[in-house]
Protein backbone atom coordinates (compact mmCIF):
# COMPACT_ATOMS: atom_id res chain seq x y z
CA UNK A 1 0.00 0.00 0.00
CA UNK A 2 0.99 3.42 -0.86
CA UNK A 3 2.40 5.37 2.52
CA UNK A 4 0.79 8.72 2.65
CA UNK A 5 3.61 11.52 3.37
CA UNK A 6 1.91 13.60 6.33
CA UNK A 7 3.23 16.72 7.42
CA UNK A 8 2.64 17.24 10.75
CA UNK A 9 2.03 21.12 11.40
CA UNK A 10 1.88 22.52 14.80
CA UNK A 11 -0.61 24.98 15.35
CA UNK A 12 0.60 28.40 16.62
CA UNK A 13 0.71 29.15 20.16
CA UNK A 14 -1.69 31.92 20.72
CA UNK A 15 -1.09 31.61 24.36
CA UNK A 16 2.84 32.10 23.82
CA UNK A 17 1.70 34.92 21.82
CA UNK A 18 -0.79 36.54 24.15
CA UNK A 19 1.60 36.37 26.45
CA UNK A 20 4.32 38.52 24.75
CA UNK A 21 2.20 41.12 23.39
CA UNK A 22 0.94 41.25 26.42
CA UNK A 23 4.14 42.09 27.76
CA UNK A 24 5.15 44.51 25.50
CA UNK A 25 2.16 46.55 25.84
CA UNK A 26 2.68 46.79 29.06
CA UNK A 27 6.45 47.82 28.52
CA UNK A 28 4.80 50.52 26.32
CA UNK A 29 2.83 51.59 28.96
CA UNK A 30 5.98 51.67 31.25
CA UNK A 31 7.95 53.79 29.08
CA UNK A 32 5.24 56.49 28.04
CA UNK A 33 4.23 56.43 31.86
CA UNK A 34 8.13 57.44 32.83
CA UNK A 35 8.70 59.83 29.85
CA UNK A 36 5.88 61.46 31.24
CA UNK A 37 7.01 61.98 34.77
CA UNK A 38 10.42 62.40 33.74
CA UNK A 39 9.34 65.28 31.37
CA UNK A 40 7.32 66.73 34.04
CA UNK A 41 10.24 66.62 36.93
CA UNK A 42 12.43 68.12 34.80
CA UNK A 43 10.18 70.93 34.01
CA UNK A 44 8.99 71.42 37.81
CA UNK A 45 12.56 72.37 38.70
CA UNK A 46 13.75 73.66 35.82
CA UNK A 47 11.20 76.80 36.53
CA UNK A 48 11.87 76.16 40.23
CA UNK A 49 8.13 74.95 40.19
CA UNK A 50 8.77 73.45 43.94
CA UNK A 51 9.24 76.84 45.25
CA UNK A 52 5.51 77.31 45.02
CA UNK A 53 4.63 74.58 47.54
CA UNK A 54 6.73 76.45 50.14
CA UNK A 55 5.33 79.89 49.25
CA UNK A 56 1.64 79.93 49.60
CA UNK A 57 1.40 83.51 48.42
CA UNK A 58 3.01 82.31 45.59
CA UNK A 59 1.26 79.13 44.67
CA UNK A 60 -2.02 81.44 44.88
CA UNK A 61 -0.78 83.83 42.07
CA UNK A 62 0.72 81.05 39.98
CA UNK A 63 -2.52 79.26 40.04
CA UNK A 64 -4.93 82.03 39.84
CA UNK A 65 -3.10 83.61 36.78
CA UNK A 66 -4.84 81.25 34.67
CA UNK A 67 -8.20 82.96 35.32
CA UNK A 68 -11.10 81.73 37.10
CA UNK A 69 -11.78 78.82 33.98
CA UNK A 70 -10.74 74.91 34.17
CA UNK A 71 -7.40 75.28 33.30
CA UNK A 72 -6.71 77.15 36.80
CA UNK A 73 -8.06 73.87 38.14
CA UNK A 74 -6.16 71.36 36.39
CA UNK A 75 -2.79 73.33 37.10
CA UNK A 76 -4.38 72.56 40.84
CA UNK A 77 -5.09 69.03 40.25
CA UNK A 78 -0.79 68.94 38.72
CA UNK A 79 -0.21 70.88 42.00
CA UNK A 80 -1.57 67.84 43.82
CA UNK A 81 -0.37 65.07 41.87
CA UNK A 82 3.26 66.78 42.18
CA UNK A 83 3.28 66.62 45.81
CA UNK A 84 2.60 62.97 46.26
CA UNK A 85 4.93 62.01 43.74
CA UNK A 86 7.78 64.15 45.51
CA UNK A 87 6.80 63.08 48.65
CA UNK A 88 9.32 64.90 50.76
CA UNK A 89 7.09 68.38 49.49
CA UNK A 90 4.70 69.63 52.09
CA UNK A 91 1.15 68.48 51.16
CA UNK A 92 -0.60 70.48 53.67
CA UNK A 93 0.16 74.10 51.58
CA UNK A 94 -1.46 72.77 48.66
CA UNK A 95 -4.59 71.40 50.87
CA UNK A 96 -5.02 74.72 52.07
CA UNK A 97 -4.63 76.11 48.62
CA UNK A 98 -7.20 74.55 47.52
CA UNK A 99 -9.81 75.72 50.23
CA UNK A 100 -8.44 79.01 49.79
CA UNK A 101 -9.30 79.04 45.60
CA UNK A 102 -12.13 77.12 45.86
CA UNK A 103 -14.12 77.12 48.91
CA UNK A 104 -14.38 73.65 51.29
CA UNK A 105 -16.87 71.31 48.82
CA UNK A 106 -14.80 72.17 45.73
CA UNK A 107 -11.48 72.73 47.11
CA UNK A 108 -12.01 68.86 48.74
CA UNK A 109 -13.11 67.35 45.15
CA UNK A 110 -10.18 68.86 43.35
CA UNK A 111 -7.87 67.88 46.24
CA UNK A 112 -9.02 64.46 46.20
CA UNK A 113 -9.01 64.13 42.04
CA UNK A 114 -5.73 65.37 42.58
CA UNK A 115 -4.22 63.07 45.52
CA UNK A 116 -5.75 59.94 43.91
CA UNK A 117 -4.19 60.09 41.07
CA UNK A 118 -0.85 61.29 42.68
CA UNK A 119 -1.34 58.20 44.87
CA UNK A 120 -2.23 55.32 42.06
CA UNK A 121 1.02 57.19 40.08
CA UNK A 122 3.35 56.76 43.21
CA UNK A 123 1.99 53.03 43.60
CA UNK A 124 2.41 51.94 40.08
CA UNK A 125 5.80 53.05 39.82
CA UNK A 126 6.72 51.24 42.63
CA UNK A 127 4.99 48.08 41.53
CA UNK A 128 6.68 48.01 38.45
CA UNK A 129 10.19 49.61 39.24
CA UNK A 130 10.83 48.19 42.80
CA UNK A 131 12.67 48.66 45.26
CA UNK A 132 15.61 50.24 44.02
CA UNK A 133 13.42 52.37 42.92
CA UNK A 134 11.87 53.10 45.88
CA UNK A 135 14.93 53.65 47.79
CA UNK A 136 15.97 56.46 45.80
CA UNK A 137 12.02 58.48 46.47
CA UNK A 138 11.88 57.78 50.06
CA UNK A 139 14.00 57.90 52.96
CA UNK A 140 16.01 55.10 54.53
CA UNK A 141 14.39 55.78 58.02
CA UNK A 142 10.81 55.58 56.57
CA UNK A 143 11.07 52.75 54.94
CA UNK A 144 12.91 50.43 57.91
CA UNK A 145 9.98 51.93 59.77
CA UNK A 146 7.44 50.54 57.63
CA UNK A 147 9.10 47.46 55.88
CA UNK A 148 6.35 45.07 57.65
CA UNK A 149 3.57 46.76 55.92
CA UNK A 150 5.17 45.65 52.22
CA UNK A 151 4.53 42.11 53.12
CA UNK A 152 1.72 42.32 55.95
CA UNK A 153 -0.50 44.81 54.53
CA UNK A 154 -4.35 44.77 55.64
CA UNK A 155 -6.61 46.88 54.51
CA UNK A 156 -8.01 48.27 58.13
CA UNK A 157 -3.92 48.93 58.80
CA UNK A 158 -3.32 51.00 55.85
CA UNK A 159 -6.83 52.72 56.27
CA UNK A 160 -5.64 53.66 59.84
CA UNK A 161 -2.52 55.28 58.86
CA UNK A 162 -3.41 57.31 56.06
CA UNK A 163 -6.40 58.69 58.09
CA UNK A 164 -4.08 59.77 60.94
CA UNK A 165 -2.54 63.22 60.74
CA UNK A 166 1.67 62.44 61.00
CA UNK A 167 1.97 59.05 59.06
CA UNK A 168 4.08 59.90 55.72
CA UNK A 169 1.01 59.38 53.54
CA UNK A 170 3.16 60.27 50.52
CA UNK A 171 6.48 57.90 50.82
CA UNK A 172 3.40 55.11 51.83
CA UNK A 173 1.93 55.23 48.49
CA UNK A 174 5.49 53.52 47.38
CA UNK A 175 5.84 51.34 50.02
CA UNK A 176 2.42 49.94 49.55
CA UNK A 177 3.17 49.39 45.93
CA UNK A 178 5.70 46.94 46.90
CA UNK A 179 3.19 44.76 48.92
CA UNK A 180 0.58 42.44 47.32
CA UNK A 181 -2.52 44.84 47.94
CA UNK A 182 -4.45 45.30 44.92
CA UNK A 183 -4.59 48.49 42.91
CA UNK A 184 -8.13 48.91 43.47
CA UNK A 185 -8.37 48.13 47.29
CA UNK A 186 -5.47 50.77 47.75
CA UNK A 187 -6.97 53.20 46.08
CA UNK A 188 -10.04 52.71 48.27
CA UNK A 189 -8.56 52.54 51.38
CA UNK A 190 -5.99 55.97 50.52
CA UNK A 191 -8.70 58.03 49.46
CA UNK A 192 -11.20 57.98 52.28
CA UNK A 193 -8.31 57.90 54.72
CA UNK A 194 -6.96 60.97 53.14
CA UNK A 195 -10.57 62.55 53.01
CA UNK A 196 -10.98 63.82 56.62
CA UNK A 197 -7.18 65.59 56.71
CA UNK A 198 -8.46 66.73 53.02
CA UNK A 199 -11.40 68.14 54.31
CA UNK A 200 -9.93 69.82 57.23
CA UNK A 201 -7.17 71.34 54.82
CA UNK A 202 -9.61 72.93 52.75
CA UNK A 203 -12.34 74.28 55.40
CA UNK A 204 -9.02 75.99 57.14
CA UNK A 205 -7.64 77.44 53.95
CA UNK A 206 -10.99 79.22 53.30
CA UNK A 207 -11.27 80.14 56.75
CA UNK A 208 -7.88 82.53 55.58
CA UNK A 209 -9.71 83.71 52.59
CA UNK A 210 -12.59 84.54 54.73
CA UNK A 211 -11.10 85.74 57.69
CA UNK A 212 -12.87 83.89 60.02
CA UNK A 213 -10.39 83.40 62.59
CA UNK A 214 -11.70 81.85 64.93
CA UNK A 215 -13.06 79.00 63.25
CA UNK A 216 -9.36 79.10 61.60
CA UNK A 217 -7.49 78.70 65.42
CA UNK A 218 -10.27 75.91 66.38
CA UNK A 219 -8.72 73.80 63.41
CA UNK A 220 -5.17 74.79 63.97
CA UNK A 221 -5.53 73.71 67.55
CA UNK A 222 -7.91 70.71 67.04
CA UNK A 223 -4.91 69.73 63.99
CA UNK A 224 -2.03 70.69 66.56
CA UNK A 225 -3.42 68.00 69.42
CA UNK A 226 -3.74 65.02 66.86
CA UNK A 227 -0.33 65.66 65.51
CA UNK A 228 1.08 65.73 69.12
CA UNK A 229 -0.61 62.64 69.98
CA UNK A 230 0.59 61.19 66.80
CA UNK A 231 4.05 62.11 67.20
CA UNK A 232 4.02 61.07 70.97
CA UNK A 233 2.60 57.53 70.23
CA UNK A 234 3.17 56.83 66.84
CA UNK A 235 5.95 53.94 67.49
CA UNK A 236 3.27 52.29 70.41
CA UNK A 237 0.52 52.71 67.61
CA UNK A 238 2.92 51.19 64.93
CA UNK A 239 3.45 48.07 67.57
CA UNK A 240 -0.22 47.50 68.39
CA UNK A 241 -0.79 47.23 64.96
CA UNK A 242 1.87 44.44 64.22
CA UNK A 243 0.50 42.43 67.34
CA UNK A 244 -3.19 42.51 65.89
CA UNK A 245 -1.42 41.88 62.54
CA UNK A 246 0.39 38.61 63.88
CA UNK A 247 -2.68 37.51 65.91
CA UNK A 248 -4.78 37.45 62.90
CA UNK A 249 -2.59 36.07 61.06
Amino acid sequence: MPTENRTNVSPPDDGRQGRAAAKNHSFLRLVFLFLIIGTATFLFFYFDLHTFFLDRKKAIAFINSFGPGPLSTIIFICFQIAQVLAAPLPGEVTGIIGGYIYGPVWGTIYSTIGLTIGSWLAFLLARKLGLPFVEKVVSTDILQKYDYFMEHQGALVTFIMFLIPGFPKDALCYIMGLSHMRTRLFLAVSTTGRLFGTIMLSIGGSCVRNDQIQALYIIIGLTAVILILTYLYRDKLLNRLKKKRHQGE
